[in-house]
Order: C-alpha cells, then structure tokens, then sequence
C-alpha cells in the first residue's frame, strides 16, 4: 500500500497543524480536511493502548469485526496471521461501554473530543443520540471503501497505533463522486465493483488528476477531521488502532437537520424507538439552543423556497396552463433533490 501513499501531489496534500482553538476551527475550517498532531497525545489511551495492553486487558470480550463478534483475542490472532486482500475490520461502536472507559476530560479519563472541534450539537439528545463513536482495529491492507458519513454529520479518527492513508473528495454540484464510485439518483445507495486494492490499481491515479482531490497520512498520534459530506477512503498501512467519532458543529447544523427532515429512509444509527429523530432533535435544540434553532429553521425554509421556485420555473417552461398544474401535484415535500449535501 505504501506506493499508494507516497509522491502526494503538493495541490493534494492535507494540511497538518499542531492544533486549532474552537474559534479557528469554526472561522476557517469547518469545510477543510486537516490533520492535528498534537490533542491526542495527550491522552491517556494514547500513552497506554499498545496493542499487547488491549490483548491482556481485553482479550475475552467479544468485539465486532464487520458481521461477526469476535473475542479480541481470536481477533488478533486474525490479525497476525491473514493474508487477505481485504481483511476483516474492527468496527465496534460499544467499546466504551464494553471497557468501562471514562470519555471527557476530567480525572480517570481515558480520553476525550479534541476541543477545536467545540459543543457537539448531538449531545443535546443525551441517551437518543444515534450511534457516533467506534473503536477502530485492522491490519495492514484493511479499511473501509468510498463512504461519506451518516446523517450529514462531521467526524474526527485519531490514530492511536499504526498510521493511516486517506484519500478524499468534496460533494460540490461541480464534482462528480470520486472514480470508480456510482451513487443512486437519491444517494441513497454506493456501489464501488473493486475492493481496496483493486481501485487503488485501478483508479487511483485518475483520482490524484480529479479536481478537490485530497491526501494524506495520518499517525500514531494524529487526528484527522472529515468535514460533512466529503467522501473518503481509508487504508491502514501498518496494523492500526484508532478512536473515531461522528458530531455536529454549528456550522452544520442545517445541513443535519436537513438531512434528518428530507432523508428520513437514509437516516441510521437511531434506537428503534426513536420514530422521528428530525422531530427528537428538533425539541431538544429548542431547549438548548432556542435561537440557533430558530434562525437554522429559517434558513431551510429560504432554502426549499428557492428549490420550489426553482422547480416552478421548469415546470412552467412546458406549453400551456395544464403542464404547470400537472408540475403541482407532486408535492414538494416528497421530492428528493440532488444537489442536497447529504
């Protein structure tokens, strides 16, 4: 894999900073990948997680590994052992409950958000929130294909051992999905026909020459921020260990809440009793963030007024009275528009 990941173009790489303060990140970053060397070094875990500590600590808990749960301990041997071309991924989203770790600075914390990133809007919804935090373990050769992340939402993946090779696209009108990636009219379904690999050989030089093309390496150490609706591809170049979790910063805000009122079906990660998550956090912003909520509201309802005047204005382009009576009747509510930022 390392070929993959060497001789980035210089237009192509992913900034690396030391830090960002929560202003910073707010005014100019929010819609940047970057990498951050230095927030995660301060955590526990991360001076104490090697992968022989996990072994010893952690070895009979079953953890899941793509469709299957696996002892962590039959896991590792896995790990040592295959020569897949694509091998299983550790991808468990209850590890903290499962270690009994403690997330959030303060004492006995094992680790918590780096700050730039500021309130994670998400955690007004206290137990409803959907699913947002994975522990990350693979081999060399695994990771995950072409996916933006769910919900619209941002996220963070800080690299406790091992490194990682990403490469990533903006969803922009302008840009097509990434080479190789095919996406329904809705988005609603990706298809990539290769594994890992096989575009890599395949596609990933047509992928360097694509306008918005981003790349870089992210450490033993590091964490990287995936900005809301970027595509992105990741493959660990060493046996990797890592953190990620999924939030919502202010400045996308609307396009979440967007997302969860126009999307339902593509909507994941809430309990099943949770029948309309748009309308869950909607009530909790209104008891935490009353004006934010209020002024977001307004901004989507200036938005589907200018998609329906949008519409109207094809629609009326068709010959006669009849034609734009017909356009009406389709309810703009149900209609799925493509240039949402998902």
């Amino acid at each position: 894999m390392h070929p993959y990941a060497s001789d980035i173009p210089s237009r192509n790489i992913i900034p690396r900073l030391s830090n960002l303060s929560p202003s910073e990140f707010s005014s100019s970053w929010t819609n940047k990948p970057f990498i951050l060397t230095d927030p995660v070094k301060e955590w526990p875990a991360y001076r104490e997680w090697s992968l022989q500590y996990l072994f010893k600590k952690f070895g009979q808990i079953e953890f899941r590994a793509e469709a299957v749960d696996w002892p962590l301990n039959t896991y590792m041997d896995y790990m040592n052992c295959n020569e897949d071309e694509s091998p299983l991924y550790l991808f468990d989203r209850s590890f903290v409950e499962k270690m009994s770790l403690t997330v959030g600075e303060g004492l006995g914390s094992h680790y918590w958000m780096p700050n730039c990133f500021g309130e994670d809007l998400f955690a007004t919804l206290g137990s409803q929130r959907p699913n947002s935090r994975w522990l990350i373990l693979g081999p060399e050769r695994s990771g995950s294909s072409f996916h933006k992340d769910p919900n619209a939402t941002s996220a963070w993946n800080a690299v406790l051992r091992g490194s990682k090779y990403w490469i990533m696209f903006p969803t922009l009108p302008s840009h097509p999905p990434p080479p190789g990636v095919y996406v329904s009219d809705d988005q609603s379904e990706v298809t990539s026909p290769l594994s890992i690999a096989e575009w890599l050989l395949e596609f990933h030089q047509e992928a360097r020459r694509t306008p918005g093309c981003m790349e870089g390496i992210c450490d033993q150490g590091e964490v990287l921020h995936v900005p809301s609706g970027w595509w992105h591809l990741v493959v660990n170049l060493t046996a990797s260990l890592a953190i990620t979790q999924n939030f919502v910063p202010e400045a996308h805000f609307c396009e979440v809440l967007k997302f969860l009122k126009d999307k339902p079906k593509q909507v994941s990660g809430f309990r099943s009793e949770i029948e309309n998550p748009y309308m869950a956090f909607v009530q909790k912003m209104l008891e935490f963030h009353p004006e934010l909520l209020k002024n977001t509201l307004y901004e989507i309802e200036n938005i589907d007024k200018g998609k329906k005047r949008k519409w109207n204005q094809v629609v009326g382009g068709r010959e006669g009275d009849e034609a734009g009576r017909v356009g009406f009747s389709f309810g703009f509510e149900d209609v799925d528009y493509d240039d949402d930022t998902p």
